[in-house]
């Protein structure tokens, strides 16, 4: 479809708020996933271009965080290449759901990724107490079993990635690891990983709407970048507080406007 200027200044603006949101929780698709719908973009056919247009801002996102990696690289190293695999599995998937069945899931798949998310804190806080757990900055390395799930998270970040970012930050807690900064980092590197896959099969598949995902493309990066220095500079409980409003803010729309 051919959209109009206003349509496409529009649309700049909502990615650029997109590629904020996912510079600090993920989510971003929650934004520009329903401006696509109502541009007239067909569920599926929306959701791979919105995918290939916040990949860039994933990536300026990345170098406002690369700082909070130190000390995780093997956390980022072992978990890459469960996240592309997963990508892949889940841009597939995408690919055999029809626009119906899609649009059906999308509700619940954000909901459970925002509950997932608020649970975590009280979660962690009785598993600490239960097993004595020393200081939780400790080291903790990755196991098989992380790897595990992670592949299914990349799965669900490449079959849709509203939310996928809040699952992540969930996950990782429930992994040991509290530091909610070195968690966005390897949020968005992870990130960058089954969404890049995720866009390339798309793109292959001849699904994305170019001359809009150009524009997003330019928006997304400006919004990542620029808000992953403040998201730094926000104390613990904000950000987490901004994660659960988002996600169950995000799923009550969807609900309400299927």
């Amino acid at each position: 479809m051919a959209a109009t200027p206003a349509q496409l200044g529009a649309i700049a603006v909502v990615s650029a708020l997109g590629g904020a949101v996912n510079s600090i929780a993920g989510g971003g698709t929650l934004l520009t996933f329903p401006a696509l719908l109502g541009l007239g973009v067909p569920p599926v056919a929306a959701n791979a271009t919105s995918t290939v247009a916040l990949w860039p801002g994933s990536l300026a996102s990345m170098l406002g965080y690369r700082k909070e990696l130190q000390g995780a690289e093997r956390w980022a190293l072992r978990l890459a290449v469960p996240s592309v695999l997963g990508g892949l599995a889940g841009a597939l998937l995408l690919l055999a759901t029809g626009d119906a069945q899609f649009r059906a899931l999308v509700p619940w798949l954000v909901f459970g990724a925002a509950l997932l998310f608020t649970l975590q804190g009280p979660v962690m806080a009785w598993v600490r107490r239960r097993i004595a757990a020393p200081h939780p900055e400790r080291p903790i390395t990755p196991t098989w079993g992380m790897v595990a799930v992670q592949f299914l998270v990349g799965t669900y970040g490449g079959f849709f990635g509203a939310g996928a970012g809040i699952v992540m930050l969930g996950v990782f807690g429930l992994m040991g690891l509290t530091n909610i900064h070195q968690m966005n980092g390897l949020k968005n590197f992870n990130g960058l990983c089954f969404n890049g896959v995720a866009a390339i099969t798309f793109a292959a598949m001849g699904l994305v709407d170019w001359p809009i995902a150009a524009v997003m493309t330019v928006g997304s990066s400006a919004g990542g970048y620029a808000m992953s220095h403040l998201a730094q500079r926000v104390p613990q409980r904000w950000v987490r507080a901004a994660v659960s409003v988002i996600g169950f803010g995000s799923a009550v729309w969807l609900f309400t406007s299927r």
